[in-house]
């Protein structure tokens, strides 16, 4: 139970370090991509809209898949 806890504690670091650059840098350069992709589902009615961004959730989901599988070597 003991490394659990410190893996919390350190996914819980890491976290908000990127939500923390995120907040930072906004909407300004490298970030413009984020929710933009082509595949990115975005529907507009008259009372309102729904948007899911399909292609940017694998695109992050892929690249934390390769980090986690580098990390484990």
């Amino acid at each position: 139970m003991d490394s659990l806890g410190k893996t919390l504690v350190v996914a819980g670091l890491l976290l908000t370090g990127v939500g923390l650059i995120v907040w930072l840098l906004g909407g300004r350069g490298w970030l413009n991509w984020f929710g933009h992709l082509p595949g990115d589902i975005r529907v507009e009615g008259e009372r309102g809209g729904f948007y899911f961004p399909l292609t940017t959730c694998i695109v992050i989901s892929v690249a934390l898949s390769l980090l986690m599988w580098l990390f484990r070597r």
